[in-house]
């Protein structure tokens, strides 16, 4: 006899699991040690897009003269940012756990666990079991072994969001997505950034025309070192010092008030005892799972970061429905991520959906490139945008293989491309679709006209 129909190990994308096979009338567990919302809602994307809409409001002002508008910046009152953020998402979190609280067939355990046996966890010293267990415990940040950074203090992600001083001085040891966030963040409040990032560019993982044209808009706010390797940090008189090393060998040291670390995330698997379950992670912690979202062990799924088939909040609201789907309600669907887009959030804004370039040529697989860029179009040009790109590659037969962009709304505009090629759209199709005038989406269309021309 199990204790439980189902049991919910995380409480992110992870809750709403829980909810469904609640709301089925399953006798359902959710063990979340932290506030219900996971890191999108309390760590991640919720709180770092307030302050980077916060740093957008500045670069506004900033270039307000662009447009003969005469304003003054008279200065950032970050702290009040950062706690109306805290009241508002934490009092969605609160919310939520105070509903589950006193939702039917649901027990929260506010405690963190750890596999014992198969389909069993310890929950209040004791061996709790169910009928069927879902994995969805997420992610953390990556803290390296580099030589003395156990000495120092040092800022994660989730220390720098919730920082209400910005610090006078900053170096960011990494170059990916949370790096280029929070530098632009900390930037447009008067922060002094340093970026160090091992790759010959920022944001290694995108495109590679993308990676190099936002590395030099970066480059033009703040310090960038990029083809450095962070060795060593110390403490100094005045904050921290940062030593890197080219892979010629040569040697920097930076210093900064601070150091935040963003590097990336590791899954929270190690942290669970899985192999007493039976069930498998590959060589970087992710928990191995099938199409289906099953892991190697009986009627236990995964889902969302700790999984690692994409490790973004749509992503695991995607895999949420295909769990509930599975688990819940005994379906056998499948998951397609296919044409699975993502964004960053920085000025300009990042976006991609399907293959780069660089991945097509790997692959030794035919393309074309159809470019089109914002300053040409009617919109980009009343907006006085400089710097914006929009780039869609296409098989010879007129596939859409993938999609980047570089610039104002990047994210919203990308997704035309996205929804092309979820359904099946050909490049002859989105160009010969009606774009409004003189929208940004002009720009996309003309990248598309640009492959049928």
């Amino acid at each position: 006899m199990t204790d439980f129909d189902v049991l919910v190990v995380g409480g992110g994308t992870g809750n709403n699991v829980a909810a469904a096979a609640a709301d089925a009338g399953l006798d359902t567990a959710l063990v979340e040690p932290g506030p219900l919302g996971g890191t999108c809602l309390n760590r991640g994307c919720n709180p770092s897009k307030v302050l980077v809409q916060a740093a957008n409001a500045v670069t506004h002002v900033r270039e307000a003269e662009r447009f003969h508008v005469d304003a003054t910046l008279e200065g950032v009152d970050h702290a009040a940012v950062v706690d109306e953020m805290d009241d508002l998402l934490g009092g969605i979190a609160a919310d939520m756990e105070a509903r589950y609280r006193g939702k039917d067939d649901l027990t929260l355990f506010k405690e963190r666990t750890r596999f014992v046996d198969e389909r069993t966890v310890e929950l209040d010293g004791d061996a709790v079991t169910a009928e069927k267990v879902v994995v969805a415990a997420g992610s953390r940040p990556i803290v390296p072994p580099i030589d003395g950074l156990d000495g120092v203090d040092y800022l994660t992600s989730r220390d720098a969001l919730y920082r209400r001083e910005p610090p006078e001085s900053l170096v960011i040891v990494g170059g990916g997505y949370i790096a280029v966030e929070l530098g632009y963040v900390f930037e447009s409040v008067g922060t002094d950034v340093t970026v160090v990032e091992m790759m010959d560019t920022l944001l290694p993982r995108e495109d590679g025309e993308v990676a190099a044209a936002f590395t030099e808009i970066a480059a033009d706010r703040h310090d960038v070192y990029t083809g450095h390797r962070v060795t060593a940090v110390e403490e100094t008189a005045d904050g921290h010092a940062v030593r890197a090393e080219s892979k010629f060998g040569d040697e920097i040291t930076v210093e900064g008030s601070e150091i935040l670390l963003a590097l990336g995330r590791r899954p929270n698997s190690d942290t669970l005892d899985l192999d007493a379950a039976g069930i498998e992670v590959d060589e970087d912690g992710f928990v191995e799972t099938d199409e289906y979202l099953r892991t190697t062990a009986t009627n236990v799924w995964a889902q969302g970061d700790v999984a690692g088939n994409a490790l973004f909040k749509h992503t695991g609201d995607y895999e949420t429905e295909h769990t509930i789907a599975n688990a819940v309600h005994g379906e056998h669907r499948a998951v397609d991520l296919s044409a699975n887009p993502h964004a960053i959030f920085t000025a300009p804004q990042i976006a991609g959906v399907g293959a780069t370039q660089e991945a097509l040529d790997d692959e030794g697989t035919p393309y074309d490139v159809g470019r089109a860029y914002y300053a040409d179009s009617a919109m980009g040009r009343a907006k006085k945008l400089d710097h914006g790109f929009v780039k869609v590659l296409a098989a010879p037969d007129g596939e859409i293989l993938g999609a980047q962009a570089l610039g104002y709304e990047a994210s919203t505009l990308l997704h035309e491309v996205v929804l092309a090629m979820r359904t099946g759209l050909t490049v002859d199709d989105v160009a010969d679709t009606i774009h409004a005038h003189p929208t940004l989406s002009k720009v996309v269309e003309a990248a598309v006209q640009d492959l049928t021309n």
